[in-house]
């Protein structure tokens, strides 16, 4: 099974949320550092996915949003 860019954005996500956990529950500083690096690892590496992800469309700017597209103006 071949990993998505979603995949990553998803596990960043929770490595993040997990940090911000963490940091509140006042967890060792050891612990806090360990999983500060992972996550700052995981962001750089996320990023690189979402960037060389092979994902292709046919939208263009002047669509405007996808949820809510807005038809192409005439003059």
């Amino acid at each position: 099974m071949k990993n998505s860019a979603m995949f990553w954005v998803a596990t960043t996500t929770l490595i993040l949320i997990t940090l911000a956990i963490m940091v509140s529950m006042t967890f060792p500083f050891n612990w806090v550092f360990y999983i500060t690096v992972l996550g700052q690892a995981a962001v750089v590496y996320m990023v690189y996915k979402v960037l060389t992800d092979n994902y292709k469309t046919d939208k263009t700017f002047e669509d405007f949003y996808e949820d809510h597209p807005i038809g192409k103006r005439t003059l």
